[in-house]
């Protein structure tokens, strides 16, 4: 619900207050919305602040270099289409009829701060287990040159957040500096990729709590809906190729349905966060540590391959 609009140097400024409150919220977690829900869905430059005065959403149209997109996306593509059953409330919990989590294309790298199934097999065979409970993630080591050309784009996302929201940024940039399990140069830990992935009601669980979250969207082909939306203050955002969205994601989110108007399109978005537990499992730890653990974890891994 808008409650006042404003503009400041060519951006549109609104307050915005709750249209039902907090137990009721409650219960919609983990389900869908529809676009009736939702009564305002911006798609200019934007600063949302609740009535409380607290920033909800930075939004900026066209904020990334179409070069960092398309490097990205070339090299990302094909990782981020990986089918995952890991999302939980994010993906509308169970269904109803097959009684099997939902299989969508979302997928992290950077490091992550829980063992996947394949490394507990791992632990088990060998009979070992590393000290600290961080890992890489596949991608960054089973690919790491496009790895590599992914990075640049990811540090014109931590830019922007250091640029548009720096009260948030520099908290989380505080705690990123005392990790060597991140991306390099960035506030960030880990990234999460979606392709054409309708996320339910959640919040965002295991990131900073001090920060910000951020969304950028790479576009292949054509499609509707998709938006960004925090239905209890009934707004969305329509995240489109290049723009950039920092958010508060520990309210409520999700997005709308995506009607794609081919079967090629490819919406696929992007998340940068710093995954609270890899920090405290891993801050402080020296390069030398580091360096350690990450051949001694792609050494196990190499081994049991060759069993």
């Amino acid at each position: 619900m808008i409650i006042k609009t404003e503009e400041k140097n060519g951006v549109k400024v609104y307050t915005v207050g709750k249209e039902f409150d907090n137990a009721k919220m409650a219960t919609k977690l983990s389900k869908y919305i529809k676009p009736e829900q939702i009564h305002k869905i911006i798609d200019h430059d934007a600063d949302v602040y609740t009535e409380e005065g607290r920033l909800l959403l930075r939004f900026r149209k066209n904020a990334l270099t179409d070069k960092n997109i398309d490097i990205f996306y070339d090299n990302v593509n094909v990782f981020a289409r990986n089918v995952s059953g890991l999302r939980g409330s994010a993906s509308g919990g169970k269904h109803k009829t097959l009684g099997s989590i939902k299989q969508v294309m979302s997928n992290i790298f950077g490091y992550f701060d829980k063992w996947s199934p394949s490394h507990k097999l791992i632990f088990k065979k060998l009979g070992k287990k590393p000290g600290v409970n961080v890992r890489e993630c596949r991608f960054n080591q089973d690919h790491p040159e496009e790895y590599k050309k992914a990075i640049p784009l990811i540090q014109e996302i931590d830019a922007l957040y250091a640029k548009l929201t720096p009260e948030q940024y520099k908290a989380q940039r505080k705690k990123a500096n005392q990790t060597f399990f991140k991306i390099p140069n960035t506030s960030f830990t880990t990234v999460t990729t979606n392709i054409n992935y309708q996320t339910s009601i959640h919040t965002d669980k295991g990131d900073d709590d001090e920060g910000f979250g951020n969304l950028a969207v790479i576009e292949r082909g054509e499609y509707t809906g998709g938006e960004t939306c925090f239905p209890q203050y009934g707004i969305g955002v329509d995240v489109r190729n290049g723009d950039i969205l920092f958010m508060d994601v520990h309210q409520p989110h999700a997005n709308l349905p995506i009607h794609k108007k081919t079967k090629e399109t490819v919406r696929l978005s992007i998340v940068c966060y710093l995954r609270r537990n890899v920090w405290l499992n891993s801050r402080n730890k020296t390069k030398k540590f580091y360096d350690s653990h990450v051949k001694m974890m792609r050494n196990m891994r190499t081994t049991q391959k060759k069993r």
